[in-house]
């Protein structure tokens, strides 16, 4: 199940790159909660205490909005060019009853006898998409390894997952194997068919640095 995190945000009045850059120079950091048919409020964090729970893996929050706690997961993070600071982020909403399609990473376990007779881990699926309540996502998916020999595989089908949890993925796609030298690694289902469905690209919102320059270039 997901750790829930805390995170103490205020209301933010001002609008624009400016105001936005000066929060930056104090140690804050620019964001927004929205969803739930609920109008969306700008705020603003301690940029110290967003990447302690960015970096610690922590998705769902226990946001505190002008002393009213509102469940939220963590939408969009954008970091700097450097990759080193975060410079705006997303929040949404969630009922913690309700099921969320979230991606999580698949954290392979154990040592597989074939790598040690001299093949190759081929670790294939390093993500996989699920279904689950918002408060029971989990950090990752764990794949035990142990038994594998060469020429062998484990497939999405074969992956057990925690209680009220749906793996969306091809149950025939594998997850990891363990080749011989040399052997070249197989393609996944649906990979490179235009007939297949393709996942839902979620757009990226804009900052509030961007929106001001587009709405100054419509003028």
């Amino acid at each position: 199940m997901a750790v829930a995190g805390k995170l103490s945000v205020k209301k933010r009045e001002e609008n624009g790159s400016l105001q936005c850059r000066r929060l930056r120079q104090q140690g804050f950091v620019p964001g927004n909660i929205y969803g739930h048919k609920q109008a969306p409020v700008a705020l603003t964090a301690a940029r110290s205490d967003v990447t302690a729970l960015v970096r610690g893996g922590i998705r769902v929050l226990d946001v505190d909005v002008a002393g009213a706690t509102e469940k939220a997961l963590f939408r969009e993070i954008q970091w700097d060019c450097l990759g080193k600071e975060i410079v705006h982020f997303d929040l949404v909403r969630v009922d913690p009853n309700e099921k969320l399609t979230v991606e999580v990473k698949v954290e392979l376990k154990g040592t597989a006898p074939g790598v040690l007779g001299g093949g190759v881990l081929d670790h294939t699926l390093r993500t996989v998409e699920i279904e689950c309540l918002a408060i029971q996502i989990p950090e990752s998916i764990i794949v035990k390894i142990g038994s594998l020999e060469i020429g062998q595989a484990i497939h999405v089908r074969e992956i057990e997952v925690p209680p009220d949890t749906r793996i969306l993925n091809n149950p025939d796609d594998i997850v990891v194997r363990v080749a011989k030298h040399g052997e070249e690694a197989p393609v996944a289902a649906g990979v490179g068919d235009e007939g297949g469905v393709q996942p839902e690209i979620i757009g990226r919102k804009p900052t509030d640095e961007e929106a001001a320059e587009e709405t100054e270039k419509k003028k």
